[in-house]
């Protein structure tokens, strides 16, 4: 090989070097794109997520349903724990985080009316001003159910004897699921401020109660339900829902279709600690939303009846608006706030 033919092979393996480096140099700038974009969360630091109730509750059932989704679809890099912290249905975590978690982007915590009811009815000092809220997920419709030898066959019957005689009646609820319950009876002009309720954080004590007998009757979302009611273990009275759902509780009507016009959607949500840094919002706001497109969260959104009515940004803080309002509106209807 003569001179001209070793400098000109040196020369085409430096250009190949250096175009080579230059597409390398490119692919970087993607990743450094990405990690620019998620870089609060590219340490492998794990997220908790806060089900502020027992587990087999809807805050636990929400919460882990969350963490299964991004871990089986590998959307974070992370490990995403569920903690529980029970405590007046939420309460007690939202003052945790609110207290102790200030500005963090570790911690996400699950949300839903609760958040609003107990704060309206005085039952904790903070409510959803007080955090980030982030995202709200889907709806999970509330449902009446019974013991399956129970003797009330439909939702009227059932509401006519709490009217007529609430002492001998004892009505499983959640705090905050106490207002559809009362909505119910007030449409049929019965008292709310006689009803034997009785509280359960979620609906593990619920079903516990009913078949034990503490219980008579109990209201919660269908989810909390809906392996009892497929087994046959538990009777559902009505769904709160505009229409009927699909599934396994296709064959239960709904409150209107019993001439008892209430509807109420048990929504859940997402939300950060307060002053949650921008670029942690702009993550989780966009992770979920990716999240409930996946074939992992719209299973188990079938599975348990859910709705899934996704919002964010300026939609979740104008829903949130007006549902404070009417929460606000049906506690003092039904005699709970003045």
């Amino acid at each position: 090989m003569n001179k001209f033919s070793r400098n000109k092979k040196i020369w085409f393996i430096s250009f190949l070097s250096l175009l080579l480096l230059a597409l390398t140099g490119c692919g970087n700038t993607g990743t450094t794109a990405e990690t620019k974009t998620s870089g609060v969360y590219q340490d492998g630091k794990p997220v908790t997520i806060i089900a502020g109730a027992p587990p087999g509750s809807g805050f636990d059932l929400t919460a882990r349903s969350l963490a299964q989704t991004l871990e089986k679809e590998k959307m974070v890099n992370f490990p995403v724990p569920v903690v529980n912290v029970p405590g007046a249905v939420g309460a007690v975590s939202l003052a945790q985080i609110v207290n102790d978690n200030k500005g963090d982007t570790q911690t996400i915590s699950i949300t839903s009316p609760s958040t609003l009811i107990n704060y309206q009815r005085g039952d904790s000092e903070y409510g959803y001003k007080d955090v980030t809220m982030l995202a709200r997920l889907m709806t999970d419709y509330f449902t009446v159910v019974v013991a399956p030898d129970s003797p009330y066959k439909d939702l009227k019957s059932l509401l006519e004897a709490v009217k007529e005689d609430p002492d001998s009646i004892t009505i499983g609820a959640a705090t905050d699921d106490r207002l559809p319950f009362a909505l119910l009876l007030n449409e049929i002009g019965g008292d709310v401020s006689k009803v034997n309720f009785v509280a359960y954080e979620g609906g593990g004590e619920l079903v516990n109660g009913l078949l034990n007998g503490d219980a008579q009757a109990a209201i919660s979302g269908v989810s909390e339900f809906i392996s009892q009611i497929g087994g046959g273990s538990l009777r559902s009275l009505a769904l709160l829902s505009e229409e009927r759902l699909d599934g396994t509780v296709k064959d239960i009507p709904t409150a209107i279709e019993q001439g008892i016009n209430v509807t109420y959607g048990n929504w859940r949500g997402v939300y950060g600690p307060p002053d949650m840094p921008a670029e942690a919002v702009e993550y989780w706001e966009t992770k979920i939303e990716e999240l409930l497109t996946t074939p992992t969260w719209k299973e188990i959104a079938a599975k348990n009846q859910w709705e899934i009515t996704f919002m964010k940004g300026q939609e979740l803080q104008k829903f949130l608006a007006e549902e404070d309002e009417k929460i606000k509106t049906g506690l003092q209807q039904t005699g709970q706030i003045k």
